[in-house]
């Protein structure tokens, strides 16, 4: 399985990431992203051995548009690569109860995806699109489905239910799934070997944080909590995503301001979070930025983002009772070095202390405990999505 490859890709309402992966080391030999799709800037850029380029696509071509370009100008301009790509792996990222696991996609598999569609509205849509592209693109590999929410689905009902009448989770599903659920399971592994931890022994708190953000409690290998819920909506602060408020706001919004439902939940999604609170951007990097510049709602920002994470991992030592490690991850954990220091301050009743040290060098890339000898341990870890799906492909079409 050595030389195996396998393409993932990640399908988003008007974009297409993709990488072609190689399944032992978890590399990815090429990397790009296709946006803009049905825009006049539609546009493919990608990386192979170190070269970036770019090239434009047919404004009215889309994904499918895409993946012709990707096969054509891309992939077969790479010799024997045919040969080395097993299977696509498709990040899904709702799975609503139907998968608690990865699948080769099927009619059955197709149409469950298709039956989540109300529960992730902007993304299931684009991946069902990005599977029927894949298919006519590689008409001879089997298709993959690797969901967000699969690795949530050992939570116990009295954390992913609501206080709803029971009626609505029986007639509707609704119910708290969570996501970034590949980015957890991979983050449990490493922390498992990083701490020589049997994976079924090990208790964490994952912390994966990027312009989407979540929490999971992980005990004994199995998610038993996280802070996402039925959407990616909820939870902790996001670069645009308001996360968990009180739900009478919505109807304040429509009520008393006027707004549509559309315009409310659009608020919610693309215009709160660091983004609404800043005032300057939802990125951190340029909010870091702001507030080393004595911007204060850039502070606001960030203590507000560091806040709520620092409470929903203290409310996470309730299931886990014993905590071997807490992980940052993701694009703002793995580089926020102060963010970090803010987090693990607020959490001081645990003892966490930290060795600025050790944390200043985790960072664009570098993973490893940050904490102090004689504190619990925190450590940040960087993640690979795209290598579990990889991973998560090549077994099932070898089985």
């Amino acid at each position: 399985m050595s030389n195996k490859l396998v393409l993932v890709l990640n399908g988003g309402s008007s974009s297409l990431k993709f990488a072609v992966i190689n399944v032992k080391t978890g590399e990815a030999m090429i990397s790009g992203l296709a946006e803009c799709f049905n825009l006049p800037e539609a546009r493919i850029t990608w990386k192979h051995n170190g070269t970036k380029n770019t090239a434009s696509l047919p404004e009215n071509g889309a994904r499918s548009q895409a993946m012709v370009f990707i096969v054509n100008n891309i992939l077969n301009k790479i010799e024997g690569i045919e040969e080395q790509l097993i299977a696509v792996g498709h990040r899904i990222v709702h799975g609503g109860e139907h998968f608690s696991k990865s699948m080769v996609i099927d009619d059955t598999v197709f149409k469950g995806i298709e039956d989540c569609i109300p529960l992730a509205p902007l993304h299931n849509p684009a991946h069902i699109s990005g599977i029927k592209a894949a298919r006519v693109a590689f008409p001879k590999l089997k298709q993959v489905a690797v969901f967000d929410t699969a690795f949530h689905q050992t939570m116990p009902q009295k954390a992913y239910l609501y206080a709803l009448p029971y009626e609505l989770y029986q007639d509707s599903h609704i119910r708290r799934y969570g996501m970034h659920g590949t980015s957890h399971q991979f983050i449990m592994k490493q922390a498992a070997d990083a701490l020589d931890i049997p994976v079924d022994k090990i208790n964490i708190i994952s912390a994966h944080l990027g312009n989407g953000a979540s929490v999971a409690a992980i005990k004994n290998g199995q998610c038993v909590d996280t802070s996402m819920g039925m959407t990616p909506l909820a939870g902790l602060v996001m670069g645009t995503r308001c996360g968990d408020l009180d739900p009478s706001i919505i109807e304040f919004l429509v009520e008393q301001k006027g707004y549509s439902l559309e315009e409310a939940m659009n608020l919610l999604q693309k215009e709160s979070g660091l983004k609404g609170i800043s005032g300057v951007s939802s990125d951190w990097r340029q909010i870091e930025e702001a507030v080393n510049n004595g911007v204060e709602r850039a502070i606001l920002a960030v203590d507000m983002f560091c806040y709520r994470l620092a409470k929903y991992i203290a409310s996470y030592a309730v299931p886990l009772g014993r905590i071997d490690a807490l992980v940052f991850t993701g694009g703002i954990g793995e580089n926020a070095v102060e963010m970090r220091t803010k987090v693990l301050e607020n959490l001081a009743i645990f003892g966490y202390k930290i060795d600025q040290e050790k944390n200043d060098a985790a960072k664009f890339g570098e993973s490893g405990i940050i904490t102090a000898d004689q504190s619990p341990i925190a450590i940040v870890i960087p993640t690979n999505e795209e290598w579990v799906i990889a991973q998560d492909a090549a077994e099932l079409v070898s089985q």
